[in-house]
């Protein structure tokens, strides 16, 4: 049934950003010719300048009003951070190959958790003081706020980048597991710190761990118990139309009662897939089953990024930038990349007998760290009002330098390594990408 008095309602909006992500899809395979989400982001970016510019040039348009009511119409805390990133992070658990990522579990561990607090605090820090600088007045946590959503990664483009460049399996399969796992402990942390600042109470370490140990904790039970039960619907049956239902039931189910639990349900989902990924995909599933799930997970994937990086784009123009919002932006660029250069630098020297402690490994793993849409998720989610518009803003730059500046010249330092004959990007001996052939259902 349609709302009344001129509002959109959910499915008109739905319908509304589908259709956008489709248009600008077309029209970057057409004429950009860019790889999907990076063509999306160009694509999204461009057309947010073009429509401030008319909005700001062209008398009687007030496009920047008539986004703000679309968007005040979205309830971004439900569909986003409660929703959206559960499909997100089990979507990307499914590509994690578990055998591979043993060699180097610690470090890796290390990264996605310790990780995170590091990049977390330095992030937090450096921003707030560029915020003095500015003269903001909010307080002091809403910094680490945007220290924990900007330092989860993304590994849905780098990843790319590594195949085409024959990057050991190795770090192909470091790279996924530490984003898969720093996604998840991100929006945990995110959550716990996200939750002070709204009530405004002095956030305690001790109340702040124990709070993470509940919600982290609690989630990777949940997605224990779901996984293994979907494994073995999934082992019980051959029809794929029906197991493509069972890992939605798994996704949908599970954070329908993390949510009553008030526990991660994106943690959770995110341990559900890494278990469907692996065994599921493996052992439970024929070759056409598997072919279906993987396929409709992709899609799915590719479908909530491009939303995502839509919605920013309306974003931007709803609150139209100032130079508050520009230098902060451009400051976030290098905020980030500092944050993510530590945290990389401290974990991976922590295990010095690991293979991701090399200056080639260390390298692709820090300019690696491409920020993408549950970072944007995570801004998105934030209260409305002048604290959200600058970190949406700062966001914004991350992300997109990342995506466009990061990303694209991620492969000229892999081959500059190659050319150096560093091990870490080598192709050759025990490291080749050589992934095994999975049994026959």
């Amino acid at each position: 049934m349609h709302e009344t008095g001129g509002a959109l309602g959910a499915f008109d909006i739905a319908a509304l950003l589908v259709v956008m992500a489709a248009i600008l899809g077309w029209a970057n395979h057409h004429f950009i010719k860019l790889p999907h989400v990076i063509g999306l982001t160009v694509m999204g970016a461009l057309a947010s300048i073009a429509l401030m510019v008319a909005d700001a040039f062209i008398p009687g348009i007030t496009l920047d009003d008539t986004v703000a009511r679309l968007l005040e119409q979205m309830n971004f805390t439900d569909t986003l951070l409660q929703g959206m990133l559960s499909f997100l992070l089990f979507a990307g658990a499914l590509h994690v190959d578990l055998e591979r990522l043993r060699a180097d579990w610690l470090p890796v561990l290390l990264l996605s958790t310790v990780g995170v607090v590091i990049s977390t605090l330095i992030v937090g820090a450096l921003t707030w003081g560029v915020g003095i600088l500015l003269g903001l007045t909010f307080a002091p946590i809403w910094y680490f706020v945007f220290g924990a959503l900007i330092s989860p990664t993304d590994p849905v483009s780098v990843l790319g980048v590594l195949k085409e460049e024959n990057v050991p399996a190795s770090l192909q399969s470091a790279v996924a597991g530490e984003s898969l796992f720093n996604d998840g402990v991100g929006i945990v942390i995110f959550t716990i710190l996200l939750g002070a600042a709204v009530t405004g109470a002095d956030f305690s370490l001790s109340e702040g761990v124990r709070l993470f140990a509940i919600e982290a904790g609690g989630g990777v039970l949940v997605g224990l118990v779901f996984g293994y039960v979907g494994y073995r619907a999934l082992a019980s049956m051959d029809e794929y139309t029906l197991e493509v239902l069972i890992t939605l039931a798994i996704v949908m189910g599970g954070y329908a009662l993390c949510t009553q639990l008030h526990i991660s349900g994106p943690l959770a989902m995110a341990v559900a897939g890494l278990l469907i990924g692996n065994h599921g995909v493996t052992y439970a599933m024929s070759d056409v089953t598997r072919d279906y799930v993987v396929k409709f997970w992709e899609l799915v994937d590719e479908l909530l990024n491009s939303v995502l990086f839509l919605l920013i784009g309306l974003e931007l123009i709803a609150l139209v930038p100032g130079i508050p919002h520009i230098v902060l932006g451009v400051a976030a660029i290098v905020i980030t990349l500092v944050g993510r250069g530590v945290a990389v630098g401290a974990m991976t020297k922590i295990v010095p007998a690991a293979r991701l402690d090399t200056k080639g490994a260390g390298r692709v793993l820090w300019w690696g760290g491409l920020r993408g849409g549950i970072s944007i998720a995570l801004a998105l989610s934030l209260p409305p009002g002048e604290t959200r518009n600058l970190l949406l803003a700062a966001t914004f730059a991350a992300v997109l330098f990342s995506v466009l500046v990061q990303r694209a010249t991620l492969g000229t330092l892999i081959d500059s390594l190659k050319r150096k004959h560093v091990p870490a990007v080598e192709s050759d001996g025990p490291l080749a990408d050589n992934p095994p052939v999975p049994p026959p259902a």
